[in-house]
This record gives C-alpha cells, structure tokens and sequence, in this order.
C-alpha cells in the first residue's frame, strides 16, 4: 500500500525578509513590520493576507498512514529551512500520496518559495519524468495529477467559487472542526510564545482533513463501509494512545458511530 501522508502548515509574516524588502532597520519593531505590511495590503487588496512568498512557515503538522501504522505528528524543529526540509525529506523517503484542503493554492507554493530562499533539496517532489517516467503522467507538481491529491479544490471541481471551508466540512460530517484557534489567530499566538498551541491546532486540522479524506475514499469506491470504520478506529486508536489535551478535546467532539 503506498503511504498516505497528510499535511498542513501555519504561517507568519516573514519579518526579516520584510525588513530587507523595505529597508528598515531593528529601530522598528516586529509588530510594526507586520502592521505596516498587512497595510499595503489592505490598500491594495482589501485583504491583509500577504503573499505567499512573505509567509514564514512555523509549523508544519502531518498525519501518516502506513502499512498497519497511523500516526499524527507536528515536525520538531525551529529554523524554517529545516522544517521544510524535513517535511521534503519524508517526501523523499516514503514518495507517499500526498493529501491537503487547499495545498496546492497555499500549502505547497508557500513551502516551494520559502524553500527555494533557504536552499532546500527535494528532488522528489519536483520529479516530473525526467528520471523517473512514473512521474510523468502523475506527479506532485501538476494541479489535475493526484499524486498530490489538494480535497478542497477537487470536490470543488477546480472551480475557486466552489470552494468550502475545511472547518464546514469537517463538522457537517460530524467531525470536530477547528478546535483551540484559526489561522487570523496564528500571529498573536506566534507573539505571544504559543508554539505548542499553533502546533496542537495544526495538528487538529490535519486530522480533520484526514478523515475527510477517508470519507472521500469511501465515497469514490475506494474503500469499502467495513474498510472505512476500521481506518477510523485505527485512527481514534492512535490519539487515545498520545493521551494528549488537544487530542482529549478531538475525541470528546468525535463520537464514535
């Protein structure tokens, strides 16, 4: 069975890169940087959201389903550039099908930029036949091949005003949602020294995804009733055994059919 790895990421204003990009110095504080960014783009968007490429990557959570094992993880380490290459470095190891909601408008062109700024190697994920033909006709870079299999824009059809919220779909299914934050809430836990909290939630959220996607397979035939139950037992198995607050929280909102 090829391995199924589920992936999230949280982001911050990339503080440094926005302190080059408009000259200023330590005289201006952090907060300052941030503000005056999401500024701009509020006069130029009406949005603050700022550009993938100004998005410091935090936090990346996964969720791997492999041979008789699942399991739930946040990658331990502080320095974006090796965050990123762990979460490319699994890529490598395992080639798995890789799972998102929204990953390929914001997840992976996030990590392709801010890779490429901290030099990065991920020979992997950017194959696209040239080495390996496997790859040619599926590949993770490719918006329509599934190797990279983005659930948001899928079921929407690649159709952007199609799209639905994870949260909404998580709960119309009758799974927790958010739990503990959302992403407008990232940056004031990021100031405040709330990793462990940004991480417990991205945690939650790749578990969200995680059985949507089980639910999709269902849905698709490629997996039966029987098969879909057991896939969540496996997985409730695993966050009972972490015994871990957040995931008490996940379970007493996920009652079992």
């Amino acid at each position: 069975m090829i391995p199924t790895l589920v992936f999230d990421i949280e982001t911050v204003p990339d503080i440094h890169g926005l302190r080059i990009l408009h000259g200023l110095d330590e005289s201006v504080s952090d907060a300052e940087v941030a503000e005056m960014a999401f500024q701009q783009r509020r006069q130029a968007t009406g949005s603050d959201f700022l550009q993938h490429h100004l998005q410091r990557v935090i936090a990346i959570s996964c969720a791997l389903r492999e041979g008789d094992q699942f399991r739930v993880w946040s990658i331990d380490e502080t320095e974006e550039g090796d965050l990123i290459q762990r979460f490319f470095d699994g890529i490598e190891k395992y080639t798995p099908q890789l799972v998102s909601w929204n990953g390929g408008a914001f997840d992976l062109p996030v990590l392709n930029y801010r890779g490429l700024i901290h030099g990065v190697q991920s020979p992997r994920y950017w194959e696209m036949g040239e080495d390996d033909r496997d790859f040619k006709w599926n590949n993770y870079i490719s918006r329509y091949h599934l190797r990279h299999l983005d659930l948001m824009d899928l079921l929407a059809m690649y159709t952007g005003r199609a799209n639905a919220p994870l949260d909404d779909m998580a709960r119309l299914i009758g799974l927790p949602g958010k739990l503990g934050m959302d992403g407008s809430q990232v940056w004031d836990a990021y100031q405040q020294g709330r990793l462990f909290e940004i991480r417990n939630y991205c945690e939650t959220d790749v578990m969200n995804t995680y059985l949507v996607y089980l639910r999709f397979q269902l849905m698709r035939g490629h997996m039966s009733r029987d098969g879909y139950e057991n896939e969540c037992k496996l997985a409730r198995r695993d966050l009972v055994k972490l015994g871990l607050p957040h995931w008490d929280e996940f379970l007493a909102a996920w009652p079992e059919n």
